[in-house]
């Protein structure tokens, strides 16, 4: 492609522990598939000398192959041509490539290594980013866009990969920032490194902005193909079938052991994804991000399924902030490729505290039931021991639009707890000398009235009531029934999402 882009310029990616542009491609896409696009490409601007240092395909590899068989659009930023600098002609040969993809309906993958916008070439490099961001917009929804961070990524290339569904780091070479740590330094005198600014850990345990965080680029390419086969190439298509051999019919008698009865007790909300879903096919997405709710991919009786689980072993399961984030992206993503949605449900609630609500708990978790209310894909709902008050409201309720809600004997459906409730509505009889006998006496009577599944199934709130060892054969049932769902929304140009 380039001039320099034989043996020294390999050796200095790999000296920095990193693949080159081509050694990307070839590992990520079926062998003897890709075909290049503007090969020849270079710049124009005429602007430092910029002409004495051109070459052809000015710093991005662009062009097709396939991923198990099924056609992708890629490119990959070379990062021994300007640090991958994105110029005017390199960011039009990736506008051109997402525009491909828009047509011919394919998933796009971006591998980014580039040090942001070519300074030298002034605004025309600016614009002609403002393109991607457009095509990655118009795509959002329409294909599956996946960026993959392998090297550094900054200033105006970070917000590509933010507008993307998907973004995956490798440790030891990713980095992402707007500004990096000599402009921070400079401007409010905060000294910090690449890794600690922008490093995978920071994007995939406290910011959110990643997906996947991997060992190295091998590991990534293996997770990216797996990921993919999950998805369809676009909108308009279902999710692939792969047939997992695992029986319909197995029960679940192993959620007993897992799932104590005690609703204080805590467990591990994985465990009963793994046990319930086909065997070995959960795929975990932010698995270090907002850890008290779990989200991912898996397959139930061979069918693409996304799972959204409350986890108790983490701030008791309550939605806060940046797990509503978290679960309305998600839940926005399933729907926009048909992939339907389960949710296992263990909730007390919203997390309370000052905090949480100067940090617009009301807007984040208002998030939460737009995403579900827009949804039209099959929403099956579990209460497994609990399920109460505003985060029953989001992930349960039927008026909210879930096709099926099931629970288990022993759920918990209402307000609050019967402590709480108690200490409420019998405030005053709580006040004389039999106080602690007459709180037990109410809690008693409140859980017999009210937290109880079967209350809620008399007014047509649960439609199922199941055991638990019989919970994946009911889940495969209400999925199979679903499937052909069709549901109409109210014609508009789009919504006023609360961000």
């Amino acid at each position: 492609m380039a001039k320099n882009n034989g043996k020294e310029a390999a050796k200095a990616q790999h000296d920095k522990g990193k693949l080159t542009a081509r050694e990307r491609i070839d590992l990520l896409l079926d062998k003897g598939t890709f075909t290049e696009l503007g090969q020849l490409a270079e710049l124009s601007s005429i602007n430092y000398d910029l002409q004495e240092k051109k070459q052809p395909g000015d710093g991005v590899i662009t062009g097709h192959g396939k991923i198990s068989g099924k056609q992708i659009s890629i490119f990959a930023q070379d990062f021994t041509f300007m640090g991958g600098s994105m110029g005017e002609m390199h960011n039009e040969k990736i506008a051109k490539l997402q525009e491909h993809a828009l047509k011919t309906g394919c998933p796009i993958i971006g591998l980014f290594d580039s040090g942001g916008a070519r300074i030298q070439e002034g605004i025309h490099a600016l614009d002609s980013g403002g393109r991607i961001f457009k095509n990655n917009t118009l795509a959002s929804g329409v294909i599956p866009q996946i960026s993959v961070i392998l090297g550094p990524c900054a200033g105006i290339a970070v917000y590509s990969p933010a507008l993307t569904d998907f973004i995956f780091m490798t440790k030891k070479i990713s980095n992402m920032f707007i500004t990096g740590p000599d402009v921070i330094k400079s401007v409010t005198g905060e000294k910090i490194d690449f890794e600690g600014l922008g490093g995978p850990l920071v994007h995939n345990e406290k910011s959110g902005v990643a997906h996947f965080i991997t060992e190295n680029e091998k590991d990534c390419f293996q997770l990216i193909k797996l990921l993919l086969s999950y998805l369809p190439q676009n909108n308009l298509e279902n999710p692939n079938f792969i047939s997992t051999n695992d029986k319909p019919e197995r029960q679940n008698n192993n959620l007993a052991k897992i799932v104590p009865k005690d609703p204080k007790k805590v467990y591990d909300i994985k465990q009963a994804i793994e046990e319930i879903m086909d065997k070995n096919t959960f795929l975990e997405i932010q698995q270090l991000y907002a850890q008290n709710a779990v989200i991912g991919l898996a397959r139930l009786n061979s069918n693409t399924v996304g799972i959204v689980a409350t986890q108790p072993s983490v701030l008791a399961g309550c939605l806060d902030i940046n797990s509503s984030d978290k679960i309305a992206r998600f839940v926005r993503f399933c729907d926009s490729f048909n992939i339907p949605i389960i949710n296992l449900v263990d909730v007390t609630g919203y997390l309370p505290g000052v905090d949480q609500e100067h940090s617009g708990i009301i807007r984040h978790g208002a998030k939460v039931l737009y995403a579900y209310s827009e949804a039209t894909v099959p929403k099956i709902s579990l209460v497994m021991r609990k399920a109460y008050g505003g985060a029953y409201i989001a992930l349960v309720s039927k008026e909210m639009g879930y096709d099926r809600v099931i629970a288990w004997p022993d759920a918990e459906i209402a307000v609050m707890g019967a402590e709480q409730a108690v200490n409420i509505i019998h405030r005053k009889e709580l006040q004389g000398k039999d106080a602690e006998k007459v709180k037990k006496q109410k809690i008693e009577e409140y859980k017999e009235k009210f937290l109880n599944p079967y209350d809620a199934a008399k007014h047509g709130r649960v439609d199922i009531i199941a055991e638990e060892k019989d919970t994946r054969k009911t889940l495969i049932s209400c999925l199979e029934m679903l499937m052909a769902k069709r549901e109409k929304r109210p014609a508009k140009k789009h919504g006023n999402m609360p961000l």
